[in-house]
């Protein structure tokens, strides 16, 4: 049996890789090296975190609870793409698409998310989902949530307990589109709130809706298409 094993090349120093021997004094303390961090630590003050009754400071890029995030006039963000759903490692997301309607458009375009359930016994809080996501509509909070239920049934949370609340001066879905939009006005941010036209389709069709109170109607914005030739 030969062996296989490539020689190394000429001009090559293949042992400059390796690590150095340890010295006379590394290999003394070698058997007791492991144990240097909990020697250095044996001495500093002990810091028990309060919680909860003190909030403990979160890292910036901390994994939160997730959230179905809206549009600035209120409409969802999420399509029903279920693109989150197929690339969920733990298969803990379940999402059902629905079809808007002219007296039922929850989403800009078509479709609309209908059912969103997540399994927090089983998500990983990989942060994978909200990669896949084409509309930014799924994203992680920064916040510490206690996910805690009752039972195994309180910790499959539904659309209501994800869907963000409404903006600042938005209305509540459903209703139309900013007038004279399509679906891609909106993924590039040229909606930045409801306009008259919306509130009063809001008023004619749910006149008790309390977003009714506090919306700020803004201009629609002027989307001159390029005539097509």
């Amino acid at each position: 049996m030969t062996d296989q094993t490539p020689a190394p090349q000429a001009g090559t120093d293949h042992d400059q890789w390796l690590p150095d021997e340890p010295g006379l004094l590394g290999r003394v303390f070698a058997p007791v090296a492991g144990y240097g961090v909990t020697l250095s630590s044996i001495f500093r003050p002990t810091v028990t975190e309060q919680y909860p009754f003190i909030r403990p400071v979160l890292m910036p890029r901390y994994h939160g609870r997730h959230q179905l995030n809206r549009y600035d006039d209120g409409l969802e963000k999420c399509i029903g793409c279920e693109l989150c759903a197929w690339a969920c490692p733990a298969d803990a997301i379940y999402v059902e698409a629905g079809s808007n309607a002219p007296g039922a458009q929850y989403s800009p375009g078509e479709r609309y998310g209908r059912v969103y359930q997540i399994n927090y016994l089983r998500c990983i809080f990989c942060g994978m989902c909200i990669e896949a996501c084409p509309t930014r509509a799924l994203t992680m909070t920064n916040e510490i949530d206690e996910l805690v239920g009752p039972n195994r049934t309180g910790l499959i949370y539904e659309k209501q307990d994800l869907l963000a609340p409404v903006p600042d001066g938005a209305l509540d879905a459903p209703h139309p589109m900013v007038e004279g939009t399509e679906d891609g006005d909106y993924y590039r941010g040229e909606v930045t709130g409801p306009t008259q036209a919306q509130v009063d389709w809001v008023r004619a069709h749910r006149p008790e809706d309390p977003t009714l109170a506090t919306a700020r109607t803004v201009a629609a914005p002027n989307l001159a298409k390029e005539a097509v030739h």
